[in-house]
């Protein structure tokens, strides 16, 4: 397979994770748009959102994608979380990007 997520999965690929356990990792997306921007990733590989078959792995997404909005202070300072599917995914690996901040406090960062 020739899936970068996959690969840094495996550590074929290197990346500073901030989060990982059995199911979700968590790293910088290397192109960021805003200070922060992180990606959740399943580990198991799953195309897209639309391929998730099992619920537990949205709650466990969620649950992590909920973490780190609080880990990175984002919880007031506005901040999206975005997911692409259907051909408008760049790397076909399901991950959420988590990105912000957002806000009128905020100076066209």
């Amino acid at each position: 397979m020739d899936c970068i997520f996959c690969k840094i999965r495996e550590k074929q690929i290197p990346a500073k994770l901030l989060y990982e356990d059995d199911d979700v990792m968590v790293f910088p997306d290397i192109h960021p748009v805003k200070p922060i921007h992180l990606l959740i990733v399943p580990k198991r590989h799953v195309s897209e959102f639309m391929m998730v078959e099992d619920p537990a792995l949205f709650q466990k997404l969620f649950f992590v994608v909920q973490q780190m909005i609080k880990r990175e202070g984002l919880k007031d300072k506005g901040h999206k979380i975005t997911i692409n599917g259907g051909g408008a995914q760049d790397i076909d690996h399901l991950h959420i990007h988590l990105t912000g901040p957002y806000g009128p406090s905020i100076a066209a960062s």
